[in-house]
């Protein structure tokens, strides 16, 4: 008998498209070009652009096609903050806000799952296999009661909920981003650890669907990687959500306590809950792959060691995603899909080093990083000029009223070279686009100047900016030339 909850239909198809039951996996005598094990972002892009160029490919996943980004990740999530933002708009009912966004949010994963689907990659050439993979030499792959041969190997088995160890807290069953979104009743109160983003914007989207939540990070301040003051401004809005924040404030214990969930702090602080959500890193999946029969170096917080071609300790054995990667963001993990294609297959000399990997943080507002933030510069020895606009001196901002936040682009010091940029605002992700195309490209602030932008716009920040480097191009020395010019053209 099927369940009954918010988007129950919407889940069996889910489930039809990424873990179809009955599922028999194909059987092969004939050695592959290439095996990928994991079927996140990363591996699902390999291993059909792979099989577009010809290749014979095998892909290997022992959960669920798709991987965090589309089952319990950026989709749900980002589908969960947009009804919980229009919820808190229309003032629904809380009960009713929760019923609504869940359901939407599994409608979604679903209508997104098909690009992801088993049906789909078998389509286009792509051998499936559902289970466990693990090596038994360096060409010889364990898949099931089969053994599968390869002339190359990917490794995308990316990265899960890090559980910390505070006394206690496995006792309290708590929820992590592979299970807070199979809740089927709102909780009341919700207590999440850890103020990095996915935090955030956990405690963010739950307050706007009516939960008291108490969002505790053990360091001074939420979002450490960000700038400060834009992670101030973030701050800010989520405490104005009713969010309460406990900084600098590290778990001691938990336990229950009268059927509640009870996290005692440092200080003395109590907190109690009807669930806590743990939000405080990720640990990288190496477990069971058999690492240690090919010789490849792993460990368990910084996952697998890879080179600057994303080759592992093993030679024709590479690694790519959250599982070898220290910034684990679903497009980082396409961009290095692209590179080991054309290492893994052709031989390419393609690096890593060469990737500038943006990020953004979708609370309201929107904060968005790319490059060097001002002190990272400083460590690195590098002198930056700073361009700001404050969203509130564009017309756009002023009319829409959404004139919270700024964007600032850093420039190496005496040029227009950008190394890093900080926007915090409405659709502060997008607006980085430009930006990020510009450091690309190896393009300064100069190529800006004779682009012509619609008015009114958010995006004129990037001309203001463009606008306030050419300001600063005019020195006394140039300043005094163009005057001898324009008083002897009055002759």
């Amino acid at each position: 008998m099927t369940e009954i909850y918010p988007g129950a239909e919407s889940d069996e198809q889910w489930r039809r498209l990424v873990l179809p039951t009955g599922y028999v996996n194909p059987t092969s005598m004939e050695r592959f070009n290439l095996v990928v094990i994991g079927a996140g972002p990363a591996g699902l892009i390999t291993s059909i652009a792979a099989a577009g160029l010809g290749a014979r490919v095998a892909l290997i996943e022992r959960h669920t096609m798709g991987g965090d980004c589309l089952n319990v990740g950026c989709v749900p999530s980002k589908a969960l903050l947009h009804l919980a933002k229009e919820s808190r708009a229309a003032q629904v009912e809380p009960d009713e806000a929760f019923r609504r966004a869940f359901a939407w949010l599994r409608r979604v994963r679903a209508d997104i799952a098909v690009h992801d689907s088993v049906e789909r990659y078998r389509a286009a050439g792509v051998e499936v296999y559902l289970g466990d993979g693990s090596f038994i030499d360096a060409h010889t792959i364990r898949v099931g009661d089969q053994a599968i041969q390869t002339a190359k190997t990917v490794i995308s088995t990316g990265a899960r909920a890090h559980m910390p160890s505070i006394p206690g807290l496995e006792d309290l069953a708590p929820l992590t981003n592979e299970s807070v979104f199979d809740l089927k009743v709102r909780p009341k109160s919700l207590a999440i650890l850890g103020g990095g983003p996915i935090g955030c914007e956990l405690a963010q989207a739950f307050a706007r669907l009516g939960t008291a939540v108490t969002l505790i990070e053990p360091g001074d301040r939420i979002l450490a990687n960000d700038e400060p003051e834009a992670a101030a401004i973030v701050a800010a809005a989520l405490r104005r959500d009713g969010v309460t924040l406990e900084l600098g404030a590290p778990v001691l214990r938990a336990e229950l306590q009268g059927g509640r969930r009870t996290l005692l702090l440092e200080g003395g602080t109590r907190v109690a809950c009807d669930e806590v959500l743990v939000a405080a890193g990720r640990s990288p999946n190496i477990e069971g792959l058999g690492l240690d029969a090919i010789g490849v170096a792993a460990d368990a917080k910084r996952g697998i060691r890879v080179d600057d071609h994303l080759r592992t300790t093993c030679r024709d054995v590479f690694a790519i995603g959250d599982v070898a990667s220290a910034l684990r963001f679903t497009h980082h993990a396409d961009a290095q899909a692209r590179i080991v294609l054309q290492n893994a297959l052709f031989a390419g000399r393609k690096r890593r080093s060469t990737l500038i990997v943006p990020w953004t943080t979708y609370t309201s507002p929107e904060l968005a990083h790319i490059g060097l933030t001002r002190s990272q510069a400083g460590e690195q020895g590098i002198n930056v000029s700073a361009y700001r606009v404050n969203w509130s001196d564009l017309d756009r901002g002023r009319t829409d009223d959404a004139g919270e936040g700024y964007a600032e682009v850093l420039t190496q010091a005496g040029t227009d070279r950008i190394v890093g940029a900080t926007l915090v605002g409405v659709d502060a992700g997008e607006h980085l686009a430009p930006i990020a195309i510009l450091m690309n490209n190896r393009l300064g602030l100069k190529a800006v100047g004779s682009t012509i932008l619609p008015y009114p716009t958010r995006s004129e920040f990037l001309r203001r900016v463009a606008d306030a480097y050419n300001r600063t191009r005019l020195t006394p020395r140039v300043a005094a030339a163009l005057r001898w010019w324009l008083q002897r053209a009055r002759r």
